[in-house]
């Protein structure tokens, strides 16, 4: 990169995004019900313009990752009050509309990050990876003072700071602990399991904490409502679909078939071209067969193209990939447009914040969770497949006995900013020394 970061430092650039993230988001969207939802947006975007510039000139693995977090606290201040602007602007009939575009956008985004990253890569260093965020945030910075209204809960109550603190800690505890279980292909070692139960164990108390206080930050009454939960659900698994997917598309399409970094976000395209066309038009089915028919539809197409997935080989045609990624792209444009409907219409709107931002919440575990454990998977499956392929490497290259073989590094690659090009590459073997540069697998040179 230009800085000497080490792999494990390269994992931590995208994970203090992903902690600071997901730890935030739901603080972030109780803070614009009470303050205002335009304010906590500008707040938002001005400290992710900040630190995309910080990021693009830091001078040392320490910086930019310190940096990276203060883009994940300006994420997760933008997240939640987008949504909320969203439905306090458009009356309710309008609604499934504007969430339909709204979604289309953030598949798109998510798609095209790559692709944007590898030609950035490809032509400039790679802190243009960041810089580029500038200009784009300067220009929605004088977009929203001049166009977006205000909004905010004109009775939000008093502030609980003990339930707060508890749900930032419970879902960095969480979220670190899946990070780290990803990253060693192993849930079992504690650095995994201790964080993941003590997130789970902070949770809890702040789940019974909420049940109890006069004025809580979360209503646990809305789980109750069917239609809700449901909802929250769907939208996680889905994103556990796309960040485990994208994962192991991104290994498969540079480490087996060899594209470059432009390439294969290239070859991802038509996952967003599908989310694109089909979210804002998602309505128009729901309209004739209902909701539950319309995101189960969704759902059985997203876990079609993961059937899909394994006909993938080393010889398979590049368009059985584009025709699999497309039908993934459509189940998903006909879960997310809905599900958020549904999220959002069954909460009034002054509550607008605190119900985008349980709903972006689920979405972001949902995704650490399917980059962590589909790519613990396929580290596991990768060594496997190569231990008894180590007896007939020289002595002088071979593992020390007992020990295995170093699989894909299945770091958190699920930030916000899509940026996965360069943050995702298997881990280079340590035994290079033993190989020539021609007979490298392309992620090694």
């Amino acid at each position: 990169m230009g800085i000497g970061a080490s792999q494990s430092q390269l994992e931590w650039a995208v994970n203090s995004y992903t902690l600071v993230f997901a730890g935030l988001l739901f603080t972030a969207g109780l803070l614009g019900d009470r303050i205002g939802r335009k304010k906590t947006l500008l707040i938002g975007m001005t400290i992710f313009g900040l630190g995309s510039l910080l990021c693009s000139f830091a001078t040392s693995p320490g910086e930019l990752i310190a940096y990276r977090a203060a883009m994940g606290l300006g994420g997760a201040f933008v997240m939640p009050a987008t949504l909320a602007i969203i439905m306090n602007v458009f009356e309710r009939e309008e609604q499934p509309r504007a969430i339909g575009i709204y979604s289309g956008a953030v598949g798109l985004a998510i798609a095209i990050g790559p692709v944007v990253g590898g030609l950035l890569l490809a032509h400039f260093w790679w802190g243009s990876v960041f810089l580029v965020n500038v200009p784009i945030v300067v220009i929605a910075l004088i977009g929203m003072v001049w166009l977006v209204p205000d909004s905010r809960d004109p009775s939000p109550g008093r502030l609980d700071p003990l339930g707060v603190l508890l749900s930032v800690l419970g879902l960095v505890l969480l979220v670190y602990g899946i990070i780290q279980g990803g990253q060693d292909a192993d849930f079992t070692v504690t650095s995994a399991w201790a964080p993941i139960l003590g997130g789970l164990a902070l949770l809890a108390v702040f789940v019974l904490h909420q049940q109890r206080a006069a004025h809580p930050v979360l209503t646990i009454a809305w789980f109750r409502n069917k239609q809700f939960s449901a909802a929250v659900a769907a939208i996680g698994l889905t994103f556990f679909a796309l960040m485990g997917v994208t994962f192991f598309l991104v290994f498969y399409l540079q480490s087996v078939r060899g594209y470059s970094a432009l390439q294969a976000g290239t070859l991802l395209l038509p996952l967003a071209a599908a989310q694109l066309i089909v979210s804002p038009r998602a309505r128009h089915l729901v309209t004739r067969v209902g909701t539950a028919v319309t995101v189960a539809s969704g759902m059985a197409l997203i876990a079609l193209a993961f059937a899909g997935f394994l006909l993938l080989g080393r010889g398979t045609g590049i368009w059985v990939l584009e025709v699999v990624a497309f039908v993934q792209g459509v189940g998903m444009a006909l879960v997310m447009p809905p599900a958020t409907v549904t999220i959002m219409s069954s909460l009034p709107r002054e509550k607008a914040g605190s119900g985008s931002a349980v709903s972006n919440t689920f979405r972001q575990v949902g995704g650490s969770l399917g980059v962590a454990i589909l790519g613990a998977l396929l580290s596991t499956t990768y060594r496997n497949g190569i231990d008894d392929k180590l007896t007939v490497l020289p002595p002088r290259c071979a593992p020390p006995p007992g020990s295995r073989s170093r699989a894909p590094s299945a770091s958190s690659s699920s930030s916000a900013d899509g940026r996965r090009a360069w943050s995702t590459r298997p881990r280079t073997p340590s035994s290079t020394p033993c190989t020539s540069p021609r007979s490298r697998p392309a992620w090694s040179r």
